[in-house]
């Protein structure tokens, strides 16, 4: 495909890929009453998703010690691992990214999910052999650090100037902008619109077909 604008393509995984954003919220508010912690309104809990769970969970409950982090994690996991079996897709997403690796695109997983979190979601949605790298928050710096895209682009063998970080949310995005990479934002995620645009991605796709039809499109 001599003329298509990128060789590289990275997804956020929830909110972005799978329909998650509800569920991590549910399941952030679960660990909260469990434990007697102020409950997060669904603003503020859908405001961390995409960042690493321990840095998510400090910024929700800034106020807590950090001694209770560690409680958090554990019966969030308890809420959500419960859960991370039903969660879909996005409608429209396996044939996107059918589509895409058969016209030989380069795809590849950033997340601030763990590595046990994505494992899990690559087996339920048997997307694993899709994706020709992943990265997770456990394993390097979280988002916006733009460490995961570097990461990948080296271990692919890829140019960051080709490359596309998509996501929902502004941490996303962000990411893209610190390394040097395409933002393209899907606004069906965990944040809005408006807010997505701070951050003054290339396009921003209103479902799933909208944005596999601009991902194809020639230069």
């Amino acid at each position: 495909m001599p003329n298509k604008r990128f060789d590289f393509i990275v997804f956020d995984w929830d909110g972005t890929l799978m329909d998650s954003t509800m569920t991590i919220v549910r399941s952030l508010q679960g660990a909260a009453k469990d434990l007697g912690l102020p409950v997060p309104t669904d603003k503020d809990a859908s405001h961390v998703i995409g960042l690493g769970l321990q840095e998510a969970i400090a910024r929700v409950f800034p106020e807590m010690d950090g001694s209770m982090t560690q409680k958090v994690i554990d019966r969030y996991r308890v809420h959500y691992f419960t859960k991370d079996h039903e969660l879909p897709l996005f409608e429209g997403v396996r044939e996107m990214i059918t589509d895409l690796a058969q016209q030989g695109y380069f795809l590849a997983v950033a997340t601030g999910k763990s590595r046990v979190g994505l494992n899990r979601a690559l087996h339920t949605s048997k997307l694993s052999s899709f994706f020709d790298a992943t990265r997770c928050a456990d394993e390097t710096f979280s988002k916006p650090h733009p460490a995961m895209l570097q990461e990948l682009t080296r271990e692919l063998g890829q140019d960051m100037r080709r490359t596309v970080m998509i996501g929902d949310t502004t941490h996303d995005l962000q990411m893209a902008n610190n390394a040097g990479a395409v933002a393209v934002a899907v606004e069906y995620g965990a944040h809005d619109p408006q807010t997505l645009q701070t951050c003054a991605p290339i396009f921003s796709a209103k479902n799933v077909p909208d944005l596999h039809q601009w991902l194809v499109q020639p230069k």
